[in-house]
């Protein structure tokens, strides 16, 4: 550690903080591990392990020109879980497109050592719109992207990153310090990994990974993702997981680690302290409605 060798050879960056339960969180495209550190370091006060880690080709991880595939992405996560030692009690929390490396972990590795997984704004089970899938992200979407990213990279993360953040004309979740991070981290991976991990995404089907989620699943998608459109992921997976526990953040982004972290903060605490989370937004609309009663005179 920090670098852990992959079964193909490839330097992976990881970091652990903390003692206690191992939680390995898993980030998003086209971030780091970085971007879980407000909640790492949460977890690690409130007495866990964060593990966090930089995808292949991203943050401070070797960029090999192939294994951009979840297939091998989920193989990435089992040799860091066994590298550093989280093989028993561990909690996989997958944010967007690291949804996909818990579901493929569970399948293709049996869910080995895990006891909960959390799905924060993921890509599963489906992104694309389809005739089975018609509340998915349209194709000329993708290529909008790919051809974004192919004719200026730079530019087109820095429109990216507010719709990820929900930024726009009356909105400003996040600083703009926030989105020159982002912009930077996303910046710092290479061409092809950034490409190649938008096709994963964007067109594996992890349906068939469902029936693996046997343990507790906490779901937490913003309900104004445009990212992501929480029909055909959060909600979806929430239809058919029996163990699911589905928290909509009303109003909420993509980025809800950043836009909402506090909350996320509890309420992942909740799920791996074993308490059932709590739909907060019910709680604030009840208390800005006692607010509004005049007390009586």
């Amino acid at each position: 550690m920090p670098m852990i060798e992959a079964r193909d050879g490839t330097l992976l960056y990881a970091k652990s903080w903390g003692d206690g339960p191992p939680v390995v969180l898993i980030h998003g495209w086209p971030l780091s591990g970085d971007s879980w550190d407000p909640i790492s370091n949460a977890l690690a006060d409130a007495g866990f392990r964060a593990i966090a880690y930089d995808r292949r080709g991203f943050g401070r991880s070797e960029q090999p020109s192939g294994g951009y595939d979840y297939d091998t992405f989920a193989d990435d996560l089992a040799d860091v879980m066994a590298a550093t030692g989280a093989t028993q009690d561990v909690a996989l929390v997958g944010f967007s497109m690291g949804g996909g490396e818990v579901a493929r972990y569970l399948s293709r590795h049996g869910g080995k050592g895990v006891s909960r997984v959390a799905l924060i704004s993921s890509v599963v089970p489906y992104m694309p719109q389809t005739d089975d899938n018609p509340d998915g992200v349209p194709q000329a979407t993708f290529d909008e992207m790919t051809e974004g990213m192919l004719e200026d990279r730079a530019k087109f993360m820095t429109g990216f990153f507010k719709d990820f953040y929900g930024v726009g004309l009356l909105s400003q979740p996040v600083s703009d310090e926030v989105l020159e991070l982002s912009w930077a981290t996303a910046m710092q991976a290479g061409l092809r990994p950034t490409l190649a991990a938008a096709k994963a995404f964007a067109t594996t089907d992890f349906r068939p990974d469902l029936p693996a989620f046997r343990v507790p699943t906490l779901i937490v998608h913003g309900t104004s993702d445009k990212t992501v459109p929480i029909d055909a992921t959060g909600r979806a997976v929430a239809q058919v997981v029996p163990q699911a526990t589905l928290l909509e953040y009303e109003g909420g982004p993509h980025g809800v680690f950043a836009t909402h972290t506090e909350r996320l903060t509890r309420d992942q605490l909740d799920f791996l302290s074993g308490r059932a989370p709590e739909d907060r937004q019910d709680v604030l609309d009840a208390m800005t409605a006692d607010a509004l009663v005049m007390p009586p005179m």
